[in-house]
């Protein structure tokens, strides 16, 4: 059953994003997305909240990735005190259909 992850941050007027760019090159995202993952987006809203919505496989792809990726990249980034998300939801997805490339 495919997951959807997403990651809400509370809004600032900042609209740069050093940390998420340090995190991804950390990790080597472009250059070799996770296994599991179908896609992953990023970016701002109209209120000034930053989104990572990702769709998963599995809920073991996402667990695999979070605690062997995810994590220790944004350890090293950004260390121990790190500010939690203002919201992260995972849910089941019903159905999951990708376009043409």
């Amino acid at each position: 059953m495919a997951i959807a992850t997403m990651i809400e941050f509370e809004p600032t007027e900042d609209r740069g994003t050093p940390n998420y760019d340090a995190i991804q090159a950390k990790m080597g995202m472009a250059e070799s997305p996770p296994e599991g993952l179908i896609v992953h987006t990023a970016g701002f809203d109209d209120a000034g909240r930053f989104r990572i919505f990702n769709v998963w496989e599995t809920a073991e792809h996402v667990e695999r990735f979070e605690s062997e990726h995810l994590m220790p990249a944004i350890r090293e980034v950004l260390g121990e005190d790190v500010t939690p998300p203002a919201e992260a939801v995972k849910y089941e997805l019903h159905n999951v259909v990708t376009g043409r490339s």
